[in-house]
């Protein structure tokens, strides 16, 4: 069984190395990010297990800050007939190393103590003396370094590949913490395993981070698909005469708490913590804060209304002018259009009793579709160290919104399905879940 890679992250002050961590160890609470010099004071450690096997411990370091300074000292006071290790042990014994030059010397002490380095850059930044002094420095270590591009996105590194190329430092990878790439990372580890003499350890962390990466992505679905149908088998009955309004007012309230709920528990799923993300009641995502009932909203993801769809007020809100048509009168039937919610006649029996049925519109279920789908596209590709705040990429409907998938128009005729309705899941479970994962796979056709 071979041993855990031991991995140091290292490089200048702010590059990023705290955020390469916290993106590769997919936890957005890891360590302390702030775009501030010297963030990170001492030496973090993390391990990447597979079943309870540790794979890969990754050490956090601090920021170099004056390399050239350690460079100058070792020059004064060691000999250059001495090899480097030679060299640093006499420099982490001196007294510099627990003075003006500490931070240096923690970092040092830790990559000595490891199997190899990630040299974190900074891309946007050029090629500087300083830079040249650190891969020094780091060289007398006698441990392979491999330099690890940081918002690499848009840069161009060729300067840099060529100062890095005269080190003998052939292979490095570009991995932006903030734009996440999954085989970005792959490429990554793939990368570093070249540089060792035993590749097995890394192998098998390309394949369980690909299992998770499978593994996360379908529960992602399932959880979205379950939301849907929550939503699409939520129904309030009423009498007839009854004024609808209210009814529909408390639908709404109901259906935009229960989108921010399943909100949180897909971030909870990526392991994203930031500020933007509080677990109350009156959490909502900045880019949903335009309601799902907004009838301008549906435009925006070009949601047309169902076919025959009336004019004016009713434009835009999931309406099917048959049911104008209804014996419930006129009043009655445009109260409950209002806002993404529609009468149904479900049965002869319930005209005979004069009762209806208050479902949540095609129209609106197709939103929050589009929504739902949106915010995993944005949590796929947003690095655990991303401090902006959450945008959605280009609107679009997974869908017509006059032609529901199964699992969605079967719902809407189980309302014991929908946990808005106060029944028990346990009910329905085998069903509900067989309609579930069908959906779940109409949500990787539309992706």
């Amino acid at each position: 069984m071979s041993s855990p890679l031991q991995l140091a992250v290292v490089g200048h002050t702010n590059t990023g190395k705290t955020s390469l961590l916290r993106t590769l160890l997919r936890d957005s609470a890891f360590g302390e990010v702030r775009h501030a010099p010297a963030t990170t004071r001492h030496v973090e450690a993390a391990e990447i297990a597979d079943g309870g096997q540790t794979l890969v411990t990754l050490y956090d370091t601090p920021g170099l800050e004056d390399a050239g300074g350690v460079l100058d000292w070792l020059e004064e006071h060691t000999s250059a007939r001495a090899d480097g290790v030679e060299r640093l042990q006499s420099f982490l014994a001196s007294p510099e190393a627990a003075g003006e030059f500490a931070q240096e010397a923690k970092v040092l002490r830790q990559l000595l103590r490891s199997d190899m380095a990630l040299y974190v850059v900074d891309a946007r930044e050029p090629v500087l003396p300083k830079y040249k002094d650190e891969l020094t420095v780091l060289s007398w270590c006698a441990k392979p370094v491999m330099p690890v591009f940081n918002f690499v996105h848009g840069q161009d590194v060729q300067a840099w590949s060529e100062m890095l190329a005269r080190r003998s430092l052939h292979v490095w990878s570009g991995f932006d913490t903030v734009a996440f790439d999954f085989e970005g990372e792959i490429r990554l580890w793939d990368n570093l395993a070249t540089m060792l003499p035993e590749r097995t350890v890394l192998d098998r962390l390309t394949d369980l981070r690909r299992r998770e990466w499978r593994e996360l992505d379908r529960e992602a679905r399932e959880e979205i698909a379950h939301f849907l149908l929550d939503m699409a088998a939520y129904a309030v009955e009423t009498d007839a005469e009854d004024d609808p309004e209210p009814h529909w007012r408390t639908m709404q309230q109901e259906v935009r708490a229960a989108e921010a709920a399943f909100q949180q528990r897909l971030f909870r799923l990526y392991r994203f913590y930031q500020d933007d993300y509080r677990p109350d009641h009156d959490w909502v995502l900045q880019p949903f804060r335009q309601d799902p009932f907004d009838s301008e909203l549906l435009k925006e993801y070009g949601i047309r209304t169902t076919k025959g769809a009336a004019t004016g007020a009713l434009i835009g809100l999931g309406v099917d002018v048959l049911t104008l048509g209804t014996s419930f009168g006129l009043g009655t039937t445009l109260g409950g259009l209002i806002g993404g919610v529609l009468p149904n006649v479900q049965t002869l029996s319930d005209t005979f009793s004069g009762r209806q049925r208050l479902h949540i519109a095609p129209e609106t279920l197709t939103l929050l579709a589009a929504r739902a789908q949106a915010l995993l596209s944005v949590l796929q590709t947003r690095g655990h160290a991303a401090q902006s705040a959450v945008s959605l990429p280009p609107r679009r409907a997974p869908w017509p919104a006059e032609r529901l998938p199964y699992g969605l128009g079967k719902a809407r005729r189980q309302p014991h399905w929908s946990a808005l309705n106060g029944y028990s899941e346990e009910a329905a479970r085998q069903a509900r879940s067989e309609a579930a994962a069908g959906l779940a796979a109409k949500l990787v056709l539309s992706a």
